[in-house]
């Protein structure tokens, strides 16, 4: 049985290797150790744990052994799942036409990787070059079969007049470079939706060239000077909305779009750059109108105070009885609730002060007196305070309030499929009544930028800075940013990029620089001013305030009328209620 064992295991070998012959034998020894040593200075540049190599038997499977990095063989040319492994891969290819990866996300990943191909005696590098860049593949070296010999590595560069480049080992010149760092002047197609103070249209006065700012513009056309490109805006006069744009993009048509990518979108994440801005998204609501001069009396007399109030006035008229004649004999209501010192003193008046006063009552009288010039000041305050500028009515404090307060909210009909895509719970609070939907989205934000008071809007937090530096200039504010009510407090905001686009990680890398710097910060701060200055928004008070009245005038006073003739009212009633007592006791007595 042991030597059926045996003889069955020499036979699986022996047929191991007629199948998979030894590929160090086909290669030459020279040619590995070169390329062994290549890979070495290769790992020092630039450091990766992982090889992945494409094609079939060729020199670089009998060197990767060699390597202490994990290796993955793929011979058939293409992995048929998203690539799990490490970004720090280096990419080995047996021949030019080795790697047919066709998978998107595994495309994303491995887009910027660095490549080694091994090519043969007929295969022009030019034509590899041309070959890697329709598939937006840039880190590409090659080497040939005299590579031990020649120790030449041609290396691809797409913004030269020659798109390849002969390296000797013995030169210090970089193998991989940065190729996207100088464009050349190369074009980076974008769009923009000319929402200010996004993205906004002028005409440059020096040049008379049709340019674009706005802090989101100001973004991109700073990163294609920095790239030295130049920025291809089609068209520049239509306005677009963000749907519009993200279909070019993802479709190709354009490299980016200078327009807001949110959380709230229902869009794939593969065509969003990094945020370059966290906002919220709240609403805009009208501030309630001024309360007439007639209401102020009502305001400035809280319950609380003046039960406060009554309560002293009570306790003063009782210790005032029994401070005269040190005895309860006159405590009686009508005493206590009638008193008429107590009363006036507490309005400030005068009132008479008895003579050979003991000390009791005039520490009482004291209290009193010190009582009265605290109420006196205090509501005189608050009177003229409130007559200078009377307050606000109620303000409107949930999504059940608009039906209250018969408000309704301006919304575009994008805006409503997209919060309702996402299921948002805040805005399914609001009753369909008191939406007004525009199709027409131009025309919502155009009611909304004039101010228009017939309804209250919806706006980003970026949007707000603007609109609220605008109503500095006027004499009475007409909107205010509610933080109550929001129907999301985290929106990241994205600048949409296509999906395999070469540059994405240096673009990446910009915005967080820009926003280091504090530019956004800047731009946005000055958003209003370049508004204003390109004729977007008129630099006028749009809140129509009404003539200055100079004197009071009796419907101001109404209030205070009313109160005084139901005082009247009640004082004559009191007297006659007096008077009809007084006869009917005279009369008892008459008859008694």
């Amino acid at each position: 049985m042991t030597w059926l064992v045996v003889l069955l295991l020499l036979l699986g070998r022996t047929k191991a290797q007629f199948h998979f012959p030894n590929i160090s034998d086909r290669s030459e020894p020279d040619l590995e150790e070169s390329l062994l040593q290549l890979l070495v200075n290769l790992q020092k540049e630039e450091f990766f744990d992982t090889l992945l190599i494409y094609g079939e038997d060729c020199v670089f499977h009998s060197i990767s052994k060699h390597l202490e990095v994990s290796t993955v063989l793929i011979s058939m040319g293409s992995t048929p799942y998203d690539w799990d492994f490490s970004s720090l891969t280096m990419i080995l290819s047996c021949y030019s036409e080795a790697e047919k990866e066709y998978t998107n996300r595994t495309l994303m990943k491995l887009q910027r990787n660095r490549r080694l191909i091994y090519i043969q005696k007929d295969i022009h590098p030019e034509s590899v070059c041309y070959s890697y860049s329709l598939k937006e593949q840039y880190n590409i070296a090659m080497v040939r079969e005299d590579f031990k010999d020649s120790q030449v590595i041609y290396a691809c560069r797409f913004f030269l007049d020659s798109k390849f480049e002969e390296i000797n080992l013995a030169e210090s010149r970089p193998i991989y470079m940065e190729t996207f760092r100088n464009m050349h002047r190369k074009p980076i197609k974008v769009k923009a939706d000319l929402l200010a103070p996004r993205s906004m249209l002028y005409v440059d006065k020096n040049t008379g060239e049709t340019k674009l700012t706005g802090y989101m513009a100001n973004l991109i056309s700073n990163f294609a000077e920095r790239l030295n490109a130049t920025l291809d805006v089609e068209p520049k006069e239509n306005k677009s909305n963000f749907h519009e744009i993200l279909e070019k993009v993802i479709s190709d048509q354009l490299d980016m779009g200078i327009t807001m990518h949110t959380t709230l979108h229902n869009a794939p994440l593969d065509t969003a750059s990094y945020p370059f801005m966290l906002t919220t998204y709240c609403l805009m609501l009208q501030i309630p109108s001024k309360l007439p001069y007639n209401k102020v009396y009502e305001m400035i007399v809280d319950p609380l105070v003046l039960g406060i109030t009554l309560v002293l006035f009570c306790i003063l008229s009782v210790l005032l009885i029994y401070g005269r004649k040190r005895s309860w004999h006159d405590l009686s209501l009508a005493n206590v609730l009638l008193n008429d010192v107590s009363l006036r003193g507490l309005l400030g008046q005068s009132f008479p002060f008895p003579l050979n006063s003991n000390g009791h009552l005039k520490l009482v009288f004291i209290i009193l007196c010190f009582a009265s010039v605290l109420m006196t000041t205090m509501y005189d305050a608050y009177l003229q305070s409130f007559f200078t500028n009377p307050p606000s009515g109620p303000h409107i404090r949930t999504y059940q309030d608009f039906s209250r307060f018969r408000q309704k909210l301006a919304i575009t009909g994008i805006e409503v499929e997209i919060l309702n895509k996402i299921n948002n719970s805040k805005f399914r609070e609001m009753k369909r009544d008191d939406l007004v939907v525009f199709d027409d989205w131009e025309e919502c934000i155009r009611l909304r930028d004039s101010f228009n008071l017939n309804y209250s809007y919806i706006v980003t937090g970026d949007r707000w800075s603007s609109i609220a530096e605008h109503q500095k200039i006027f004499k009475q504010p007409l909107f205010y940013f509610s933080n109550d009510l929001c129907f999301t407090r985290l929106l990241y905001m994205s600048i949409p990029l296509r999906r395999h686009l070469p540059y994405r990680h240096l673009f990446e890398d910009h915005i967080l620089r820009q926003n280091e710097f504090g530019l956004v910060h800047y731009w946005r701060g000055h958003s209003f001013f370049d508004m204003v200055r390109l004729g977007i928004t008129p630099l006028e008070d749009l809140s129509h305030p009404k003539a200055y009245e100079k004197s009071i005038i009796m419907e101001d006073v109404s209030r205070i009328l009313q109160f005084y003739l139901c005082g009247m009212v009640f004082s004559i009633f009191c007297f006659l209620l007096e008077l009809g007592v007084a006869r009917w006791k005279r009369r008892r007595g008459t008859s008694v």
